[in-house]
């Protein structure tokens, strides 16, 4: 009877053992928290980040903490250490993963909160993360928006594993931006359009002048790359179905991009119903008028 009124004892003392180096280390965690957020860092996000990593280091604390605490009573599973490690590694296969996945991205740096990430066919702003997943703050990549739908996304940290990273983080400041146009062919030359859409574009683009060479700067003596001076430009092809495809790169901030592909669309357009009123007006040219003209604007 003494022995088990002992036995409850001790358990008792674990019990508030463990109660109180939770309530310790929480405490401690929300002090340091209070500490960084009345810090003045240059950004938001290395405020972000000194909090995210508090967390985590609190979470790991209370962990190894309760390990030491208990490490008597686990001598008890030694008898059959084999089938509960199984036992255990089958339970709980998705969250090793998850947590090799977390060392895996912890070890390579691939990417810091803040940075714009891609996992798969996922992309986002990096809000926080831990030793099972990664939260993302989704942004539109698809339509080359950049802009951020509202939406948050979970990733659990194995996918880094899986899938390939790509760290997006140098399209956050300034974007190469490819506006796509396709119209008929019909007797409308389109490339009669590209000296005045490169000046067009040119034109609107002036503003971020500064800003390309800063970039072209931080690029070039981090990666070690030839300067690239960030013109304008144009590819003129035909798409599978016959039809005329006008490919014009700008290079702007992301915010920027949707503005200045609606300007320089309706530019192009205007240019374009002008020469087929014309046509009209007047009739297709012969090929060799045609054939002239080109080489004229060229």
């Amino acid at each position: 009877m003494s022995y088990i009124a002992m036995e409850v004892s001790i358990t008792d003392h674990k019990f508030i053992t463990s109660a109180l180096l939770i309530a310790v280390a929480l405490l401690i965690r929300w002090f340091v928290i209070y500490q960084l957020n009345k810090q003045d860092f240059r950004d938001d996000d290395g405020n972000h980040r000194w909090i995210n990593s508090a967390k985590n280091a609190t979470n790991l604390i209370i962990l190894i903490g309760l390990v030491l605490v208990w490490i008597t009573e686990l001598r008890f599973v030694a008898l059959s250490i084999a089938t509960f490690v199984v036992a255990l590694v089958i339970a709980t296969r998705e969250f090793i993963q998850c947590f090799l996945g977390s060392l895996y991205q912890a070890s390579t740096r691939s990417f810091i909160v803040g940075d714009w990430i891609q996992i798969g066919d996922n992309s986002g702003k990096v809000v926080s993360t831990d030793w099972l997943s990664t939260r993302l703050l989704e942004i539109d990549m698809a339509t080359s928006s950049y802009q951020v739908t509202g939406k948050t996304l979970l990733i659990p940290n194995n996918q880094f594993i899986v899938h390939p990273i790509k760290n997006l983080n140098h399209l956050r400041k300034f974007i190469p931006h490819t506006i796509s146009i396709i119209r008929e062919a019909d007797t409308v030359n389109v490339f009669d359009f590209k000296a005045a859409l490169l000046k067009k574009a040119a034109e609107y683009c002036h503003k971020f002048e500064e800003l390309s060479k800063h970039y072209n700067h931080v690029n070039s003596k981090k990666d070690r790359r030839e300067h690239n001076d960030h013109h304008p430009s144009v590819r003129i092809s035909t798409t599978a179905l016959g039809k005329n495809q006008f490919d014009l790169t700008v290079y702007c901030p992301p915010h920027e991009a949707v503005s200045l592909e609606q300007k320089l669309t309706k530019y192009f357009m205007t240019l374009w119903y002008q020469a087929h009123k014309k046509t009209k007006t007047n009739g297709p040219k012969n090929d060799d008028e045609s054939a002239s003209s080109t080489l004229d604007n060229h």
